[in-house]
């Protein structure tokens, strides 16, 4: 038996067990066939996956957050400098002011920053 040779009783069942192994593939392999057609494709019909769609908005909003801090800043200043005259330094000073808030605003939507909460530890 240290020979690596087999008894008979071995022999007798190698047929069986062969037949009852391939039994059992074709059984997962229908299975999986099964399985395979009832589920829906992944991605949708331009090639994109839900995880990409997912962070191209992602990427929008953040873009809109720094643009539109930037011109509410823009259009603040503007309008101080009609109203009180002095003309190019509102719109300096509040276009950096709108350039902040929006950085702020993209760094608390990324979740880079907190979101305006003092942390009390």
């Amino acid at each position: 038996m240290a020979d690596g040779t087999r008894d008979s009783g071995d022999r007798e069942n190698q047929p069986a067990d062969e037949a009852a192994l391939s039994a059992r593939l074709r059984r997962l392999g229908s299975r999986l066939d099964h399985v395979g057609a009832s589920r829906p494709l992944e991605g949708n019909s331009s090639g994109r996956t839900a995880a990409d769609t997912s962070a191209m908005a992602r990427g929008f909003r953040l873009s809109t957050e720094l643009v539109a801090g930037v011109i509410v800043g823009a259009i603040i200043g503007w309008l101080l400098d009609r109203w009180l005259g002095i003309s190019p330094w509102g719109l300096i000073v509040f276009l950096l002011l709108g350039f902040v808030a929006g950085v702020l605003n993209v760094m608390r939507a990324a979740g880079v920053s907190p979101s305006g909460k003092a942390n009390n530890r």
